[in-house]
């Protein structure tokens, strides 16, 4: 229930995305922008183009190309979890603006066919990372296999074993469970040490499997669950626990892509909400009494697990709740047009200032 009244307003300090995907090419260069007009001066950005970030040029080149799409947002960027990575190169990631290394299992999502089967032969390299403060971001989870009645549903469940044990044997290697859709994925590292965090989106706050079963525009991976997991993860934001933050996994596609289905090949996997994020967290945290968690949730908590601290003179954003604002249908450059997500609908918050 909303704690907030009409005219109210709230602030946040240099609001990070700590999950983003940016796409490339004329893609790219639409939806880029969107990140700073949605609220957000910082975006972690994902490696899974194609082909993949696997070296540190190319990622200071997708850096480079982000920047002139939009110089308003400082990028963190990740590599892309392969045997292309090497642990003597480790060393030289930071000075490159690389924070993380982003681990996909093999095909459960948007272009993951170089993804991993086992993480035991990366021995080497986490504990280089360990040693020079690079993140690991998991894709939680286990790619189906009907023969052990693993399915979108619960390959989330099925992977948290491996979070554990990951967590377990590189004490000092920071670990991000990404995009967690489930009761349990909370209580699993609520019980892993510190060295483990948790981003959560801003869609799965608002949705369950109800709203994507026939709905390909609400229709990501990991999927949203069941209410009982959307509870889970709307109460763990309220208690303030700082294990756990926003990454909001935008995930633009053409909307071409995303309305179309065939008998050979399904829907692109995929919620975008870059261009109206930070007004739609505050909306949805209100929605459920937890609005003055908004600024831990979208800034102070993730930049504290990712020691990325605001410096002086960061950016303000300031919001107020107002009657409704209607989320526009799409954004189009002429070349590509993409659907956010809240198409159509009122948000009740928006952004009035945001300094630079």
């Amino acid at each position: 229930m909303s704690t907030a009244n009409l005219g109210d307003t709230t602030e946040v300090i240099a609001p990070a995305d700590f999950h983003v995907h940016l796409r490339h090419g004329e893609l790219s260069k639409l939806v880029t922008p969107h990140v700073w007009e949605g609220g957000f001066c910082l975006a972690y950005v994902m490696p899974n183009l194609v082909p993949p970030i696997t070296t540190t040029e190319m990622a200071k080149e997708y850096k480079q190309r982000l920047k002139a799409h939009s110089s308003e947002v400082e990028y963190l960027m990740t590599l892309y979890l392969s045997d292309a990575l090497d642990p003597n190169d480790v060393k030289n990631w930071k000075a490159a603006g690389i924070v993380g290394v982003k681990s996909y299992p093999r095909g459960v999502t948007t272009n993951s066919d170089e993804g991993i089967e086992s993480y035991d032969k990366y021995d080497e390299l986490f504990r280089a990372m360990e040693v020079h403060g690079i993140v690991l971001n998991l894709h939680g989870e286990i790619p189906s296999d009907h023969s052990k009645n693993i399915c979108v549903l619960n390959a989330e469940e099925r992977f948290l074993p491996v979070l554990s044990n990951l967590s377990k044997k590189y004490p000092k290697l920071r670990i991000v469970l990404e995009h967690a859709t489930t009761a349990a994925a909370v209580q699993a590292v609520i019980a892993c040490g510190d060295n483990v965090a948790c981003t959560i989106t801003a869609h799965h706050l608002a949705l369950t499997v109800d709203d994507w079963a026939g709905q390909s525009f609400h229709f990501c991976k990991p999927v949203a669950k069941f209410p009982e997991d959307r509870r889970a993860l709307r109460e763990v934001i309220k208690s303030g626990n700082k294990k756990f933050f926003l990454g909001s996994d935008s995930a633009p596609h053409p909307s071409l892509s995303k309305s179309t289905a065939s008998p050979a090949s399904g829907c692109a996997a995929g919620v975008y909400t870059s261009p109206v994020l930070l007004p739609l967290v505050a909306h949805l945290l209100d929605s459920f009494g937890a609005i003055d968690r908004l600024a831990d949730f979208t800034s102070n908590f993730g930049r504290d697990f990712y020691q990325v601290p605001a410096g002086p003179g960061a950016p303000k954003v300031v919001l107020q709740k107002v009657q409704g604002v209607r989320v526009q249908t799409e954004y189009s450059n002429g070349e590509k047009t993409v659907v956010p997500f809240w198409a159509g609908k009122d948000l009740e918050w928006r952004i009035i200032s945001a300094s630079q």
